[in-house]
């Protein structure tokens, strides 16, 4: 119980009920002396400025914790570095792939995108193959070499081949067991036209050169009694 003060607080403007005080406002305005004060600071009452806020105590670590050990995501400190190309593979090499749609298919080497891929093509008009990327471990480079100077290839990038994502329509009721004639997706016309602008610059540069074009057009294979290892390419 908290001590009882000695002498009683005295207050200028006594109750004579319980919140309504003996003296008005304006009366408690002169008595309190505020008119002197707002007459010493130019008709302005003074302001203080707030107290400072006392830092606020450190947070106790909670005496809960989890039974299972949380695991944190560990910080990735690698940076990627750029693909180096092999010595052997330089623009204008012809390469036979080795894996994929066009398997034993020579193909021209144009140049390597930033990802670390090569970007390659048949050409397209002689053995079918389109441009493309594909991974320098899934090619042999062979020793010929064509002068692609004149091919113009700033526009191709990675972005180049990024495919364009088609949302899945929902199928009801009555289509669920019909089976859907799916149409077949058409290439644009501007990569129609991409490939035969890079076609004719290389053509001009495969027919100088003799039984190019059918070294180009024929598949790659091995038969019995071939020794890869032995072969130059």
């Amino acid at each position: 119980m908290a001590a009882k003060r000695k002498t009683p607080v005295k207050t200028r403007n006594p109750d004579l009920v319980r919140g309504v005080g003996k003296y008005s406002r304006s009366v408690m305005y002169h008595k309190r002396g505020l008119w002197a004060i707002k007459a010493k600071n130019g008709g302005v009452l003074p302001r203080h400025d707030p107290k400072p806020k006392a830092p606020a105590p450190a947070e106790k670590p909670p005496k809960f914790y989890p039974a299972d050990d949380v695991k944190k995501p560990l910080l990735n400190k690698r940076k990627p570095k750029p693909t180096k190309l092999r010595a052997s593979i330089t623009p204008g090499t012809l390469l036979i792939l080795l894996a994929g749609r066009f398997m034993g298919k020579r193909v021209v080497f144009l140049k390597q995108l930033a990802s670390g891929l090569l970007l390659v093509t048949g050409p397209y008009k002689i053995n079918g193959v389109p441009l493309r990327r594909v991974n320098q471990s899934y090619v042999i480079a062979t020793s010929t070499n064509i002068d692609i100077s004149g091919v113009n290839l700033e526009k191709f990038d990675d972005k180049y081949f990024v495919k364009e994502v088609e949302k899945k329509k929902k199928k009801g009721e009555g289509e669920f067991f019909e089976a859907e004639k799916e149409e077949k997706k058409k290439l644009p016309e501007d990569k129609k036209e991409d490939q035969k602008a890079v076609d004719a610059s290389l053509i001009k540069s495969i027919e100088g050169v003799t039984d190019l074009k059918a070294y180009l057009a024929a598949r790659f294979s091995l038969k019995s009694g071939m020794k890869p290892h032995e072969l130059v390419f």
